[in-house]
C-alpha cells in the first residue's frame, strides 16, 4: 500500500473499532436498555474524533506495525487513554451523566482490538514470507540472542536459499524455548548430536560480539560436523542495512587464532607521527606497505617511500594517494639498501624524523641455499641505513627483526640477530633512539605459509606441514605494522620489542582449519609431513633467557634487556665471508649468537 493508502485503510479501521468498542461495551453494561441512542452517538463520535486527533499526535499512523515493539504499544495506549479522557469530560458538560463503566470497558477493548488488528495484519506477512524458505538449506543458528533472532527473522522472510530450523545457546535460561517458532534446542556441547538428528545443512553463527578463543572452541566444534559454517557481520552493520543478512561470510583464517587483536595506544603514535616525515625501506613489501598504510592514518607530512622493486613501489604509491590525496607528500626512492652511498644520500636529502627499515631477505630456506647474500642484505644493508640514519639526525630508528634471531638455528635468524647488535651497539654512541621490534610469522604476508597452504588446497592439495609438532606466533599484518609505531613512541633507545601474541599455534591445526574452511574434508585434501627442512626450528621464542625484563611498559608489549657485546669483533669475523663456502659461512654465523650469549652468561 501507498502511505495515503495506508492511512486511509487504517483510518478507516479503527472507526469501525472504536464505535464496536463502546456499542458492545454499553450493551455489556446495559442489556434490557437502548443502545442506539443520541447521547450514545454523541460520545461514540466525540471518542472516534478524539482518537484520530491523538492517533495523529502519536504518529500512530505512521508507525511499521510489522516490526512493532513496546515504544508502539506505550503510543496506543496512550492515544486511546487521552481519547477516551477527552470523550469522559465532553460527555460531562453535555450531560452530567457520564458513562464512567462504560468507557473504562471501552478503553480496555478498543486497545485490545487495535492490537489484534495490527498483529494480525503482521502475522498475515509474517505467514506469506515464511513460506519462501521452505525448502532452502535447513539452517541451525548458533545464538538465540538479538544477533540470532535478528538472523533468523531475516532469514524466514528472505528470499535467500537458508531456512532456519533450530536455535543453539548455552544459556540455561532460553533453551528449551521458541522463538520465532524455532526451537532452542539445547548447547554447544551437543552440537553434532542436533546437527545429525536434524539433517542440518548449514550453520550460522550469530554471535558477533564473541572472543576469538571462544570463536575458535565453536568453529572447531562446527568443523567436526563437516557442514558449511559461516558467521555473520557486525550487529550495527545488519540493523542499520550497510550489510544484509546474505552478506554472511566464512569464518577466515585470522578469525582461528584463539586471541582477541591487540589494541594499542593510538594517542601516543598519533603524536610520534603527526606532522612529521617517516622514511620506510621496503615500503613495497607486504609489512612495509601495511607500514605505509598505517603511518598515514596518523597524517604525517611526508612518507618517503623507498625499495628495490620498482612495480610494487607504484603500487604502493598510487593506492596511498588516492586514500590521502595532497594531504601528505609521498616521495618515491627506488634504491638498494647494499648501496651505502645512495642511503647516505637519500637519508640527507629528506632528513626524516623517523625511519622504519622494513627491508630484509626473510625466507629461511632461500637464506640456507644463499648465506652470504644474506649478509650483505640484512647484516651490511641494515648497517648502511643505520649510519645513514645516524649522520643525517634522524630522532628514531626502528629495525624491523624476527622471533627467529632468538637463539638462531638458521641463516636468516642469525643474520636478523646480528643486524640487531648493530642498531644496539650505534645506540650508545648516537643521539638517535635505535629499537629493534621482534614480529612472530605474519599472517598473509609473503612468503608466510598461509598463502602456500591456500595455493596448495587450490590445486586439490595435499598441504604439506614439515613436522605435526612445528609451532608458531601468529600475528596480523595490522598488530605488526601497528607494533612498530607503538615501539617507537615508546622507545628510549637500545630497546628490543616484542608484541605478546598469546600460545603459540600448531602449523598442523592452522593446515585443518584452512582446509575445512575452504569447504574440503581431510579425505579430499591431505596433509604430507615433509619434515623439517634446513635451519628451521620446532618451536620459536620471543626473547633470550638474558634478555627477559620482568615489566612491561605495555600490557601488550615486552621490552628486552640491552646487554653488552664487542660489535668491532662481530663484524670482523663477518667480513671475509665472501670468500668462504656457503656451509662455511652457515657455521660461522651461527656460532657469532652462541659465543655472545655464552659471553653474556659468563659475566653475569
Amino acid at each position: 500500500m501507498s502511505k495515503q493508502q495506508r492511512l486511509v485503510y487504517f483510518s478507516i479501521l479503527d472507526t469501525f473499532i472504536v464505535f464496536a468498542a463502546i456499542y458492545i461495551s454499553t450493551l455489556f453494561m446495559f442489556p434490557s436498555s437502548p443502545v442506539f441512542t443520541a447521547q450514545l452517538f454523541i460520545l461514540s463520535t466525540t471518542l472516534m474524533v478524539s482518537y484520530l486527533v491523538f492517533a495523529s499526535i502519536y504518529k500512530i499512523y505512521q508507525r511499521a506495525w510489522e516490526y512493532a515493539s513496546a515504544e508502539e504499544v506505550v503510543m496506543l495506549v496512550k492515544s486511546v487513554t487521552f481519547a477516551v479522557l477527552t470523550a469522559a469530560l465532553i460527555q460531562s458538560f453535555i450531560s452530567s451523566d457520564v458513562y464512567y463503566r462504560v468507557l473504562a470497558s471501552t478503553w480496555m477493548m478498543q486497545i485490545l482490538m487495535i492490537l489484534a488488528s495490527r498483529y494480525s495484519f503482521r502475522l498475515y506477512k509474517d505467514r506469506n514470507k515464511g513460506t519462501l524458505n521452505k525448502e532452502g538449506k535447513r539452517t541451525l543458528i548458533i545464538g538465540a540472542g538479538m544477533a540470532g533472532t535478528y538472523v533468523a527473522k531475516q532469514l524466514k522472510s528472505n528470499t535467500c536459499e537458508l531456512n532456519p530450523v533450530a536455535f543453539i545457546d548455552d544459556d540455561p535460561l532460553k533453551q528449551a524455548l521458541h522463538i520465532l517458532n524455532i526451537p532452542v534446542v539445547g548447547g554447544v556441547e551437543h552440537l553434532e548430536e542436533y546437527v545429525q538428528d536434524m539433517d542440518i545443512d548449514n550453520i550460522v553463527i550469530a554471535i558477533p560480539s564473541l572472543s576469538k578463543k571462544k570463536l575458535f572452541e565453536i568453529q572447531a566444534a562446527c568443523h567436526k560436523t563437516g557442514k558449511e559454517t559461516q558467521m555473520i557481520p557486525m550487529i550495527e552493520d545488519l540493523v542499520t542495512g550497510k550489510l544484509a543478512v546474505d552478506d554472511m561470510k566464512k569464518v577466515e583464517f585470522h578469525d582461528l587464532l584463539g586471541r582477541d587483536p591487540v589494541d594499542l595506544d593510538t594517542h601516543s603514535m598519533k603524536s610520534f607521527i603527526q606532522g612529521e616525515v617517516l622514511l620506510v625501506t621496503g615500503s613495497g613489501g607486504s609489512i612495509g606497505s601495511e607500514i605505509c598504510r598505517q603511518v598515514s592514518s596518523f597524517d604525517p607530512a611526508a612518507v618517503i617511500l623507498l625499495g628495490h622493486g620498482e612495480n610494487s613501489i607504484y603500487t604502493i604509491e598510487r593506492e596511498l594517494k588516492e586514500s590521502y590525496g595532497d594531504r601528505i607528500q609521498y616521495f618515491t626512492e627506488i634504491a638498494d639498501i647494499k648501496d651505502r652511498e645512495r642511503m647516505m644520500k637519500v637519508m640527507s636529502h629528506y632528513r626524516p624524523k623517523v625511519v622504519i627499515h622494513a627491508a630484509a631477505h626473510k625466507h629461511v630456506p632461500l637464506m640456507e641455499r644463499n648465506p652470504f647474500e644474506a649478509v650483505t642484505n640484512n647484516v651490511y644493508g641494515t648497517k648502511n641505513v643505520a649510519d645513514a640514519a645516524d649522520a643525517s639526525g634522524v630522532d628514531t630508528f626502528i629495525m624491523i627483526s624476527s622471533d627467529k634471531a632468538v637463539n638462531p638455528t638458521s641463516v636468516m635468524g642469525s643474520t636478523k640477530r646480528i643486524a640487531e647488535m648493530v642498531v644496539q651497539d650505534l645506540n650508545k654512541k648516537s643521539s638517535t633512539r635505535f629499537v629493534a621490534v621482534r614480529f612472530g610469522n605474519v599472517l598473509g604476508s609473503r612468503g608466510s605459509v598461509i598463502p602456500l597452504f591456500l595455493d596448495q588446497i587450490r590445486k586439490g592439495g595435499p598441504v604439506t606441514v614439515t613436522d605435526p609438532e612445528m609451532t608458531r606466533y601468529f600475528m596480523t599484518i595490522p598488530e605488526a605494522s601497528r607494533l612498530v609505531l607503538q615501539s617507537g613512541a615508546l622507545a628510549q633507545g637500545g630497546e628490543v620489542f616484542v608484541l605478546d601474541m598469546g600460545e603459540p599455534v600448531k602449523i598442523v591445526d592452522l593446515a585443518k582449519n584452512l582446509i575445512k574452511l575452504s569447504g574440503y574434508t581431510e579425505q579430499e585434501i591431505g596433509i604430507h609431513f615433509s619434515g623439517i627442512r634446513p635451519g628451521e626450528k620446532l618451536y620459536e621464542e620471543l626473547l633470550n633467557d638474558n634478555e627477559i625484563k620482568e615489566t612491561q611498559v605495555h600490557p601488550r608489549i615486552h621490552v628486552g634487556n640491552t646487554v653488552d657485546f664487542d660489535i668491532k669483533l662481530v663484524l670482523k669475523t663477518i667480513e671475509n665471508l665472501s670468500m668462504k663456502e656457503d656451509e662455511e659461512i652457515r657455521e660461522v654465523l651461527l656460532s657469532i649468537p652462541r659465543q655472545y650469549s655464552k659471553s653474556v652468561a659468563a659475566v653475569q
